[in-house]
């Protein structure tokens, strides 16, 4: 700092007037030493007296001298009135002191007498000062009463408002208030004592109907409003003056049962939780339930309540159902009925009898199907379709009351772990097959998720059990056994594997014997028995063991969703239970009786006298429906009938499909079996069926090009023979076949009854094929993606159904080779009786004496023969087989006619007239086959006709027509034209050798 600024620093705020301002710069001047706080003179006298003018320097001085005395003066004179009242103020002050003093001398001794009579009164002050205390802290407490005494009515009007958690929170508040020291011993607490001790019974009790209404889906915040009494109500239910909208949708709102709780933990944790409202509330129950210590207690009433609260849910559901049936019309039935997804239709069933106006035979078609059920218990039957609604609707709500067990039992479990006032909870004696935890299990007095499943799949059970009229042996032992622990008693029973309720499988089955006409073994309920337990015979009059094929899969689907939504600690325990109830039922009794009763029906429907006899009153033109009059055997139809009725359960239940078709299979392999022994009746010993059996034959026939009908019905490639190799085919089958002769009667099938039957098990046969073919490729399905996963899971009918379908497509191969042996036979035994017939020409002279008008009488015989076989089989097979039976007569008979030339001795010109005469009418009566191949049968005996004509041509004419016409007969033929004798004919003696030089030889 410099000098000048620390000068300005000690005279700043001197009291120096503004007209003398120049004393402050004189100050300015002065040197830092003269102001420094120990003045040392000597280095200013050594200065003066160093100095050259010296006389200046003490000038300087004066000058200095003379200003700081101006500066005091002016300092001096700014001050002077405060230094006289400063003067006068000490004096007052010394004066006061000196008086103070005085005073201090004379306190003293008051003080000293003061103290002597304090003293005196120490005891007495004692006793006031603690009586004070006293009265402060009975002030205080009466207070508190106040408030406390208020309590109780608080507490109910909360209850009222149905604020639960802010009565608890109020309820425990004021219970430890009246614990607190002080309160005790208030005779006048003790009524408000005893008033909230009664609140806590009331408390805990409402909370419970309330958690029991919600357990149940039957409260205000439930997520559906159908509870044991079937009350339901709409997406809107009232609280308090607002209006909740359906309770899983999910708020962040406080909840409206909680807008007058005190804020805390509990309560923050409700606001931020994303959970549905209905969740919320039944832990905001539990919570209540946890404060007020009665977890237990509320355990063991829940556990009371189970069973006969499911037990009216399920009959409510029942009721409720029967009361919405009876409500519906008759139409609204049919059409829910008609509308069954199902690959065949509801028609199945009623086919015949909807058809019997139409056609009375079908009426003895149904008479022949004795099935075991009636239709409505059949696959597309009403009682199937009642049976799986109803336990879908009852599924569907017991999947919901589950569903809030599991959340409630694991909220107890939780809650469990850290109460411990079990004192006023029933005292029970609780097993560990109710829960895997048995510790868990006392804590919550029994109640758990294992023991509501249990008791949830128990009563299931009983239920599936009157539907299907089944009583396991411990299916109402389960129920006793539970009774009896809630009584306190403990009988012994032996725990299942993991730990969960076993479930026995023996069964016993009841009205069994019951039988009405047409139905079988019958299971049906006895009408005079009372009806009892859910009711089920309201809605499901036909009740029997058939009824399981709709009980699987609304069960599948019911376990599968209890196992999605269990913990998994508890996994297991909806891998058994109800489906293994089920699934034990269908093998130990549904899939035996089926395939028992069936195969009875499938015997009675072969075995009778008209299962394979034609129909006598068949129409005139055969046709392609059943309903329109196909003539299928009725033992055929029948099966049919039985075999949809049969493989309509795999719909219902696909994952015992492998069953049933091996079921099918066997009916159909006792069916061909049957089908095969009737076809052998009417063949055996024949020379058709001779002939048939050598592969020879069997060879050309399959190559002949009127094969290709049966190849196309039977689903095979066609032949790639060509019209100049099918032409040889027939002549060689043809030579072969009159190799056989002479034709013996006794070989031939004389009886046209044989004959229609065998044209008749020919389609019923392909009738059964396709239906069966049908079954392969369009009624297998494979299980669906739940099913494969579960059953993949638990190692249980884990199904591959690509080899069901080949299965049934061999075996509908077996029926069309059988139905096309049978056409086979019916063209070989045409054949054979043209040949028998045609044998005669050998037999006769045609050397004429006049021209007749009539062909022969065997022609006649045949062309008659032809007419009525053709007639009679008209309605039997398609056009095409009537083509493929009869066009087999034209090949035979030009090829019998050509070669019997080659015997004869002599023909004259009325004789080969006679034999052209015979060609026409039998050309006329293929002809007059619908069906038939007119040109080919034309061109055929044509050829006849022009082989015989040759006989009335000069030699030399004949020559040149073998130059022309070279292959039109064989060598062998036309060289026959030459042996035969024809009057009035003149053949050269080297004919023959002129003839084979024409033909190369």
């Amino acid at each position: 700092m410099s000098r000048s600024g620390s000068r300005r620093g000690i005279f700043e705020g001197l009291p120096i007037p503004a007209d003398k301002s120049y004393l402050k710069e004189g100050l300015s001047r002065i040197d830092e030493g003269w102001t420094a706080a120990r003045f040392d003179s000597l280095p200013h006298v050594v200065h003066i007296l160093t100095s050259k003018d010296r006389e200046g320097e003490i000038q300087f001085l004066k000058e200095q001298s003379d200003l700081i005395e101006d500066v005091v003066d002016e300092v001096v004179h700014a001050y002077h009135h405060g230094f006289n009242k400063a003067i006068q103020n000490y004096s007052q002050i010394l004066r006061l002191f000196s008086e103070s003093a005085e005073s201090i001398t004379g306190l003293k001794g008051e003080m000293a007498e003061a103290k002597n009579l304090l003293g005196r009164k120490n005891k007495h002050l004692g006793q006031l000062w603690y009586r004070s205390l006293t009265l402060g802290h009975v002030l205080s407490l009466l207070d508190q009463v106040e408030d406390v005494a208020k309590v109780p009515a608080r507490i109910e009007n909360l209850m009222i408002g149905k604020q639960l958690y802010a009565a608890v929170q109020l309820h425990v508040q004021s219970m430890l208030m009246l614990e607190r020291e002080g309160l005790q011993a208030v005779g006048a607490l003790q009524d408000v004592r005893s008033d909230l001790t009664k609140l806590r019974g009331v408390l805990f009790y409402k909370i419970l109907e309330e958690l029991h209404g919600h357990l149940y889906n039957n409260g205000e915040y439930s997520s559906s409003f159908d509870g044991p009494d079937g009350d339901s109500s709409s997406d809107m239910c009232e609280s308090n003056g607002h209006r909740w909208k359906d309770s899983k949708s999910i708020s962040r709102e406080v909840p409206i049962f909680l807008s007058r709780a005190t804020p805390d933990e509990f309560l923050e944790s409700m606001i931020k939780a994303d959970t549905p409202l209905n969740v919320k509330y039944l832990r905001t129950l539990v919570q209540c339930l946890s404060m007020l210590g009665k977890v237990a207690a509320a355990g063991a009433v829940i556990c009371q309540r189970v069973r006969p609260t499911i037990h009216d849910v399920i009959t409510s559901k029942i009721k409720t159902y029967s009361e919405e049936a009876s409500k519906s019309s008759i139409d609204k039935a049919a059409k829910r009925t008609s509308d069954v997804s199902h690959p065949y239709g509801s028609i199945w069933r009623h086919e015949l009898f909807q058809q019997k106006t139409k056609n009375s035979a079908s009426l003895m078609a149904a008479q022949l199907v004795v099935s075991p059920i009636s239709p409505a218990m059949a696959p597309t039957g009403d009682a199937q379709l009642a049976a799986s609604q109803l336990l879908g609707s009852i599924f569907e709500c017991l999947v919901d009351i589950l569903e809030n067990h599991i959340i409630v039992g694991e909220l107890l479990e939780q809650k469990s772990s850290s109460e411990v006032d079990n004192v006023n909870a029933p005292h029970m004696n609780c097993d560990a097959s109710w829960n895997p935890d048995s510790e868990s299990s006392q804590a919550t007095g029994c109640f758990s998720i294992a023991f509501s499943l249990s008791v949830v799949q128990s009563e299931c059970q009983q239920l599936l059990c009157e539907i299907l009229r089944a009583t396991p042996e411990a299916a109402t032992a389960d129920a006793a056994v539970q009774t009896a622990r809630l009584a306190n008693k403990d009988p012994v029973k032996e725990k299942s594997r993991d730990g969960s309720e076993g479930l026995s499988f023996a069964f016993r089955i009841t009205d069994a014997a019951t039988s009405v006409p047409n139905e079988g073994q019958g299971w049906r309920r006895n009408s005079n028995i009372p009806q009892e337990g859910y009711g089920t015979a309201r809605v499901i009059p036909d009740q029997g063991i058939f009824l399981a094929a709709s009980v699987y899969r609304p069960v599948f689907e019911f376990m599968n969703k209890i196992g999605l939504m269990l913990p998994k600690k508890y996994s297991q325990l909806g891998n058994d239970g109800l489906l293994a109830f089920v699934n034990n039922f269908l093998k130990e009794h549904f899939l035996p009786a089926i395939y028992v009763d069936y195969r009875k029906c499938v015997q009675q429907a072969i075995s009778s006298p008209a299962a394979f006899r034609p129909r006598v009153h068949a129409t005139s033109v055969y046709s392609s429906s059943v309903g329109l009059g196909r003539p299928v055997l009725q033992g055929l139809l029948a099966i049919d009938i039985i075999t949809k009725e049969v493989l309509g359960w795999v719909q219902l239940m696909p994952n015992y499909a492998t069953e049933l078709v091996e079921y099918v299979r066997t009916f159909l392999e006792r069916t061909h079996e049957r089908c095969r022994a009737s076809y052998m009746e009417a063949v055996l010993e024949k020379q058709s069926y001779i002939l048939l059996s050598r592969n020879d034959v069997e060879s050309l026939m399959c190559l002949e090009p009127a094969n290709i009908s049966l190849q196309n019905s039977s689903g095979q490639l066609d032949n790639d023979v060509t019209d100049a190799e099918g032409v040889e085919v027939e002549i060689e089958l043809s030579d072969l076949l009159l190799d056989m002769c002479p034709i013996k009667q006794e070989n031939l099938i004389h009886d046209d009854q044989k004959l229609i039957l065998l044209a008749s098990l020919s389609d019923s046969l392909e009738y059964l094929a396709d239906s069966v073919e049908r079954f392969g490729e369009s009624f297998i399905s494979p299980p669906t993606t739940s099913e494969s996963k579960n059953h993949i899971e638990h190692g249980r009918h884990n199904r591959s159904t690509s080899a069901i379908p080949k299965g049934l497509v061999s075996l509908a191969n077996e029926y069309r080779r059988l139905a096309i042996d049978c056409v086979r036979v019916l063209r070989l035994e045409m054949q054979l009786e043209t040949i028998y017939h045609m044998q005669e020409m050998t037999k006769r002279e045609y050397v004429e004496d006049q021209d007749a008008e009539d062909p022969d009488d065997f022609i006649i015989s045949l062309t008659t023969q032809i007419a009525r076989r053709d007639e009679e089989m008209a309605p039997y097979i398609t056009e095409s087989k009537r083509n493929y039976v009869f066009g087999g007569i034209s090949s035979v008979a030009a090829n019998a006619s050509i070669k019997a030339l080659a015997q004869m001795k002599s023909i004259n010109l009325l004789g080969v007239q006679q034999i052209c005469r015979n060609s026409i009418a039998l050309e006329q009566a293929l002809a007059a086959i619908p069906s038939i191949d007119s040109e080919a049968v034309q061109q055929r005996l044509d050829r006849v006709r022009t082989f015989y004509e040759l006989l009335n041509l000069p030699f030399e004419s004949l020559l040149g027509f073998i130059a022309e016409h070279e292959y039109l007969f064989s060598a062998k033929e036309y060289l026959s034209v030459l042996k035969v004798n024809v009057p009035g004919r003149e053949i050269p003696v080297d004919a023959e050798r002129r003839i084979s030089q024409i033909l190369g030889h």
